[in-house]
């Protein structure tokens, strides 16, 4: 089947029968979008580059030891100017460590759609086939999963599965195979999983939660299992009142789930008091952002999150406060990290092999201050979350204000953090940065390519 398109005026053909290499672009172009205008000097609730974005979509980067390349996928687009018309290409490309270099990025479909939330993810399998999976925000277009058609290769793909999913974090657990959260639409957002040895045939869905209005969830693998922390959106106002943490965890690939201390719980979770809660927002007044999920040396969970008065941008709903929730082996304690200027700002936690936590998020304001993202910053603790260096500011003077930055699966020390930039208070053109792990430098991927493998530029 051949499915043409335009690209900045070019038409572009994508191929889906076997033994034809897909298009690739002729450069890194991120997504650029915007999520309910708010007619005030703001314009919009959240906006920008948001080819990373958002964080319940992960991962969308994977380090392969095998082939020594970080994959990753992100939201491109159609268009080359604001003037354009603008759709969201579904885009794969890899960072080879070996060589410093990146090819043409690999255009997989076009979604059909300028919502971000259509974003694609990415997973591995045992035999290095890269899968991708292509989200629907809602039920009014089709979610898709494609397989490339040899190990470690992006050039071509197939089509293994036309469905409808929102929200997707597919987790390939080594020897067991996909343990697959995502979101299904019915009456608001409902959190389901299902599962896969191989991909193609898949077990029935199955309901994780739905308290009120719906959920969402972020997700991390930990060793041979799975964690989850979500939240909930209260009636009568929905996602706007995010509100609570909850936690879960499975060891045995779904079969049974369990809250941080080793109860298990019947699914799904429907109501607002219930064994998992892990921070009640509610009590203090508080809207709660979900950013990351991680595990400290020991398997404990740590939650990064964001704290806010209300959801609209502007100074009136702060101090947004980030904090992270990290189980002890006994109870949570709850810890502020920083403040910030959008309940959009977006940031990713490391915890490392030597008890280091590393948190790469836009913290210092940008040009366009009080919109989504900023300046990248770096930050450390040695203390488990208790005091907070800042060692390195990523960027600086920028035109437009960086968001989402990403943390792969597996994160080599070269490819650290994935992120796009954009202006956050109209349409703009939206370039694509990585940062390694110590942040002395930011790459920019290159938006025009001549040749067919380039050596990202350093842009801080």
């Amino acid at each position: 089947m051949k499915t043409p398109f335009a690209i900045g005026g070019l038409l572009v053909t994508v191929l889906s029968g076997f033994g034809e290499p897909l298009p690739q672009d002729d450069g890194y172009h991120g997504i650029w979008y915007f999520n309910q205008p708010t007619k005030d000097e703001y314009k919009f609730k959240y906006s920008g580059g948001m080819a990373t974005y958002p964080q319940q979509h992960a991962p969308i980067a994977i380090y392969s030891p095998a082939a020594n390349k970080t994959f990753f996928c992100y939201g491109g687009t159609t268009a080359r100017s604001v003037a354009d018309k603008q759709e969201l290409l579904h885009m794969v490309s890899y960072f080879d460590h070996a060589t410093g270099k990146v090819p043409r990025p690999t255009i997989l479909l076009n979604k059909r759609t300028d919502d971000a939330h259509d974003n694609p993810t990415l997973s591995i399998d045992d035999q290095g086939f890269i899968w991708i999976f292509s989200s629907s925000h809602g039920t009014s277009r089709p979610a898709y999963i494609h397989r490339s058609k040899r190990p470690h290769s992006v050039d071509e793909f197939e089509r293994v599965l036309e469905t409808n999913f929102s929200y997707t974090q597919p987790w390939h657990l080594p020897k067991r195979g996909f343990l697959f959260l995502h979101t299904r639409y019915a009456a608001g957002r409902n959190l389901f999983w299902m599962t896969s040895p191989d991909g193609r045939d898949w077990g029935a869905p199955q309901k994780l939660a739905k308290i009120e209005m719906g959920d969402y969830q972020i997700s991390w693998p930990n060793g041979d299992g799975l964690g989850t922390a979500f939240d909930f959106h209260p009636i009568p106002v929905g996602l706007n009142a995010r509100a609570n943490i909850y936690y879960l965890q499975t060891r045995d690939f779904g079969q049974t789930w369990r809250t941080v201390d080793g109860q298990v719980v019947e699914l799904p979770l429907t109501t607002t008091n219930n064994p998992a809660l892990a921070y009640n927002s509610r009590a203090e007044g508080r809207l709660v952002y979900l950013k990351d999920l991680n595990f400290d040396g020991a398997g404990n969970p740590v939650i990064l999150f964001l704290a806010s008065q209300g959801f609209e941008s502007g100074p009136e709903n702060g101090p947004r406060v980030w904090k992270t929730a990290r189980w002890t082996g006994k109870a949570w304690v709850i810890r502020d990290f920083t403040t910030s200027f959008n309940n959009y700002d977006h940031g990713s936690l490391y915890i490392e092999a030597d008890g280091a936590w590393r948190i790469i998020a836009p913290t210092e304001p940008g040009p366009q201050p009080y919109n989504p993202g900023g300046e990248m910053v770096m930050w450390t603790s040695r203390d488990k979350g208790m005091g907070w260096a800042k060692i390195k500011q990523l960027t600086r003077n920028s035109q437009r204000n960086h968001t989402y930055a990403r943390r792969p699966l597996n994160a080599h020390p070269d490819f650290y953090a994935l992120w796009a930039d954009g202006d956050g208070r109209k349409p703009s053109e939206s370039n694509l940065h990585f940062t390694n792990q110590k942040g002395d430098r930011v790459w920019r991927l290159p938006a025009k390519m001549a040749e067919d493998f380039v050596r990202p530029e350093i842009a801080w």
